[in-house]
């Protein structure tokens, strides 16, 4: 069994032991042409099928020897201890739009579910029109459409939540809204289940904004993090400082990337197939550059900061290689810009040239595959409408070395 105080991840590309998924549920369900854009989704998916393409995911993931952990099955375990559930009931009652007639009959409803009915709520929320004893003038002045308890739709997304580095893992602090009480979500179970039992939590919700779709581990001691829409320069200064001090990095180059939807991660236009090959989105190929910051202290005991230079020499430079080779999104501007929309780059390494992919992203798979990677291709329609791919949708939690 891995994935425990023993496991850790040191890159993207060693083979993968352990990985923390999550099957979509009723959550996504509750997405609507009403609350879809608020909520983080560019259509209203087809929950059945997106169950269907994500069982293909964890079944081409468990045919190559892959552990996979479900995230609600783990959540469910730690509500029978007592400490977790009243965190997580706590994180939900402390929502200030409730008022206190409200929080009062959502505490009671709460109190009254078991492990699984609960878990089933804090993932997929609470409507307005469950909660037949409600009371107090916010529920009286609510919609019937509108949640009491929020969903999460973009749980399906778990690479965000928690980063394991090392053997510890950065519980991390996500930007938008819509997801922040994720994290509290996946702080309990790191904290709790007896299967993390032990690992330290190196960041938290409450420090600087950082998302692990940012986070790449380049090799040993090297990652990367893009700074842009969700991650922040300070959360990318703070988790440095945190490895650094724990010997997990002796190098962490920041990269900014553009602020916008179509980038909103590092991991959108940048992932790694090898040890020494990413691929990539073309159109920043040559314009994406990087800060290097070093565990070396200045004289002022600060870490070193230098750059920018092109991230492509940075990192080379960083992981003690000659090149790191590109494998391009598409061969032609337009077929590239479309397939990275695609989730095209957001590849995950099951191991070094071994490589999960969606299947829609034609040219740039064939690419993959003349580079000498083999693509396991699996469909990605639906689960696609949030703007994730493979990579997004897993959390490894253990790896091997590289030999």
């Amino acid at each position: 069994m891995t994935g425990g105080l023993g496991s850790r991840v040191d890159t993207e590309v060693g083979r993968l032991g352990a990985v923390v998924l999550h099957r979509p549920g009723a959550e996504l369900a509750r997405l609507t042409p009403r609350n879809n854009d608020s909520l983080l989704f560019d259509g209203i998916p087809w929950v059945q099928r997106a169950q269907e393409e994500h069982d293909t995911f964890a079944d081409a993931l468990r045919g190559r020897g892959v552990e996979v952990l479900y995230l609600a099955e783990l959540l469910t375990d730690v509500l029978t201890i007592p400490q977790a559930r009243a965190e997580l009931t706590d994180a939900v009652l402390s929502d200030v739009r409730l008022g206190d007639s409200l929080r009062s009959a959502v505490g009671d409803h709460l109190a009254g579910l078991e492990p699984t009915g609960l878990a089933g709520v804090l993932m997929a929320g609470l409507a307005h029109e469950e909660l037949r004893t409600g009371a107090g003038l916010v529920y009286a002045l609510m919609d019937r459409h509108d949640f009491v308890i929020d969903p999460l739709p973009n749980l399906l997304f778990t690479r965000d939540s928690a980063v394991r580095i090392g053997n510890r893992v950065a519980v991390t602090s996500l930007f938008m809204p819509a997801r922040r009480r994720e994290t509290t979500l996946t702080r309990a179970i790191y904290r709790h289940h007896p299967r993390f039992a032990g690992i330290e939590i190196l960041y938290g919700p409450d420090l600087e904004y950082l998302e692990g779709g940012d986070i790449l581990a380049l090799a040993p001691g090297v990652l990367a993090v893009g700074v842009g829409e969700r991650t922040r320069a300070a959360g990318a200064e703070r988790l440095a400082r945190r490895c650094f001090a724990r010997g997990l990095a002796h190098t962490v180059l920041a990269v900014p990337i553009a602020q916008e939807r179509a980038t909103m991660h590092l991991d959108t236009v940048c992932t790694m197939v090898d040890v020494d090959a990413v691929v990539m989105y073309p159109n920043i190929a040559d314009t994406l550059m990087a800060y290097t910051v070093s565990a070396d202290e200045d004289p002022d005991g600060e870490p070193r900061i230098s750059g920018p230079e092109p991230f492509l020499t940075a990192a080379a430079k960083a992981m003690g290689i000659d090149t790191l080779r590109i494998i391009d999104t598409g061969l032609d501007p337009v077929t590239a810009e479309r397939e990275q929309w695609d989730d095209g780059n957001n590849t995950l390494a099951i191991a070094p040239r071994l490589a999960v992919a969606y299947e829609r992203n034609v040219e740039t798979n064939a690419q993959l595959e003349r580079a000498g990677i083999e693509v396991i291709r699996i469909p990605g329609s639906e689960l696609g409408s949030g703007r994730g791919g493979p990579r997004c949708m897993s959390c490894p939690v253990d790896r091997a070395p590289i030999a």
